[in-house]
């Protein structure tokens, strides 16, 4: 759900408008326009997948990874 709130709107009450972000995007139009989006920074983290390498190795995500096998033989080394 977007919260909608004009410039003016935004300027008289920031509080507000920050408060509304935690439920979802506000989004603050200039001369009835839509002109910028305020989120949580949990919501901006997982719409751009910046985390941290702390959030990464913290987070109980499983990590998709296929080993490639490797030959049974040993390999000459080309020098």
């Amino acid at each position: 759900m977007s919260t909608l709130v004009t410039a003016r709107e935004f300027n008289r009450d920031v509080s507000a408008a920050k408060r509304a972000a935690h439920f979802g995007p506000v989004t603050i139009t200039d001369r009835a326009r839509p002109a910028y989006v305020l989120l949580t920074i949990e919501d901006f983290r997982r719409m751009s997948d910046q985390r941290s390498i702390v959030d990464i190795l913290q987070a109980d995500d499983e990590i998709a990874f296929e080993p490639v096998r490797l030959p049974d033989e040993p390999r000459a080394a080309s020098l």
